[in-house]
């Protein structure tokens, strides 16, 4: 037991900013991989064959979904992180695991009741709110499929609030790595149990898609178990009770309604256009659920990631009392995030053949159409999450709060005029949610630059347009590329064909756009260059 402590404590190392991005946004890579496999594997059985089922399968997720963000996920971290940091950071321990005790204990509670809920009204909300349009078979698979996922809410509260413990301590690699497993359950579910389980020759289940069902669960129980390791080592003093006298705790719940409002409201527009889509084609839930899934790839990768790594730094900057540091710091984040984002939005529009052959072998028009018009979000999307998270870092929830009221509004009316009186279909959802996305941010960009007086200055504009001028020219050397490199009609099933022409492309593209910054003098650029130099260096010195 003590050897496995101590690989466990070894793995689990303080982590700077720098390696801590690195390891979140490679851990991305290996999620976002994992999850193009799940989806490939999804479409490849059921797609063409079963679109109807797919859809079910999509709409089950959203209310299981809706109650994890609204009660947990980004609502728990960054309100949180914030107190527990202060609690450390002035050594009163004691009161920083009273805190986490009453958040595991609290999520929990909720999280099963809310589990309960659903389970018990699972018909009424799928029939009437999320997925009206589905026909019956569809609805009674839907309604099926959710109350087998209705247990991710309580697993998913349990390890979030374990990951937080770790995030807030600069621990990054179990928390890293949860996500991944839990795309692992997912596929198994898909490989396995679609084909029905046979226990010591007793069928306990026929198979068939809600074998994939089983295999979320499978996922969720994984990434707590994978996440609770991730606790050994760091002195977590665990008690079966919430510490309502608590100051630290009480702030924490002060804090949650308003972003936990937030979150709930990003989840509102899910449930929307859900149902929206329902109302098309067999098949269109399921198409639009997926080009947001390509559009999110790079989100999470760049956005989230980065993000998630400066987050705790940046809270420490100002629990030291100094916010010099803190807004140099973030606005060096920010220019990366901007940096990293553009190039890769003008990548995707113009692979987005590409990128939707990966997840649906041949392709399918309506996504790729559907990516198309979502890629704008690409940037906006990456450079909310850190442009919130300023906010946050203040323990101010309510300003990005006022912020996505007047955002999702905005982002409802858009999708309903756009789909009912315009008639644009599917790609009505998309424009809604791209133009939504620049507002939020354009708005959050001018309160920021009102309360951070000096942070977004004529430098700073400066290097956003130097950026803007560098993706430009990459954007006419993506364009030949692939007119170089088509996706022709007898490719698109081989993976294998099409991803070394993607790889060429993305590659072409991404060193087009670092020449030209290293021409224009952005500093971003510096480090990557510096890194191929280095290994050219290495190489050459290797052969002689």
């Amino acid at each position: 037991m003590g050897r496995v402590q101590s690989v466990v404590a070894r793995a689990n190392r303080k982590l700077t900013v720098r390696f801590a991005a690195i390891l979140i946004a490679s851990s991305t890579v290996a999620s976002m991989l994992f999850g193009f496999l799940r989806e490939r594997l999804l479409n490849s059985y059921y797609y063409d064959s079963y679109s109807i089922g797919l859809d079910a399968y999509t709409a089950a997720f959203l209310l299981p979904d809706f109650m994890y963000f609204i009660l947990v996920s980004g609502a728990l971290s960054v309100t949180f992180i914030p107190v527990f940091n202060q609690r450390l950071a002035s050594g009163n321990k004691k009161s920083a695991w009273e805190i986490s005790s009453s958040m595991v204990n609290l999520m929990a509670a909720a999280t099963l009741v809310a589990s309960v809920l659903i389970i018990i009204f699972a018909e009424p909300l799928i029939r009437f709110i999320i997925a009206p349009g589905l026909n019956e078979s569809g609805t009674a698979l839907a309604i099926s499929m959710m109350r087998v996922i209705a247990v991710n809410p309580f697993l998913f509260a349990i390890a979030t609030v374990i990951a937080s413990i770790q995030q807030a301590v600069g621990r990054f690699t179990f928390y890293a790595l949860a996500p991944t497993i839990y795309n692992v359950g997912i596929i198994i579910g898909i490989l396995f149990f679609t084909n029905g389980i046979n226990i010591f020759g007793w069928q306990v289940f026929d198979g068939g898609i809600m074998g994939v069902a089983l295999g979320v669960v499978l996922g969720s129980i994984m990434q707590l178990i994978v996440s609770s390791v991730g606790l050994m080592g760091l002195g977590f003093d665990y008690r079966f009770k919430i510490h309502w006298k608590n100051k630290g705790f009480r702030k924490v719940l002060s804090l949650l309604p308003a972003r936990s409002l937030d979150q709930g409201m990003d989840y509102l527009v899910s449930i929307v256009e859900t149902n929206l889509a329902s109302r098309m084609a067999a098949g269109t839930v399921r198409a639009y659920n997926q080009a947001m899934t390509l559009q999110m790839a790079p989100i999470n990768l760049i956005g989230v990631a980065i993000s998630t790594a400066a987050f705790p730094k940046m809270t420490e900057r100002l629990s030291e009392g100094r916010p010099d540091l803190f807004r140099s710091e973030l606005r060096t984040v920010l220019r990366v995030i901007i940096w990293l984002s553009l190039p890769v939005a003008i990548i995707a529009f113009f692979t987005r053949g590409y990128l939707v052959n990966f997840i649906k072998p041949g392709g399918d028009a309506l996504m790729a159409g559907l990516l198309g018009a979502l890629v704008i979000a690409i940037l906006f999307r990456s450079v909310y999450y850190i442009a919130a998270r300023t906010f946050y870092a203040q323990q101010d929830t309510k300003t990005p709060l006022y912020i996505s009221i007047f955002s999702i509004g905005l982002n409802i009316v858009l999708a309903i005029w756009f789909t009912s009186s315009l008639n644009m279909g599917a790609y009505g959802l998309a424009w809604a949610q791209s133009i939504m996305a620049a507002v939020e941010v354009f708005i959050l960009f001018t309160v920021m630059g009102i309360r951070f007086k000096g942070l977004i200055d004529r430098t700073f504009w400066n290097a956003v347009w130097r950026m803007a001028s560098a993706t430009g020219f990459m954007a006419v050397v993506s364009y030949m590329m692939v007119l170089l490199f088509p996706l022709r009609a007898g490719d698109d099933s081989s993976f294998y064909f099409t991803f070394p022409k993607f790889v060429l492309i993305a590659l072409v593209s991404f060193g087009t756009y670092i020449f030209i910054c290293r021409l224009l003098k952005l500093e971003e650029a510096r480090p990557i260059i510096s890194s191929i130099r280095r290994l050219l260096g290495a190489g050459v010195r290797d052969k002689s």
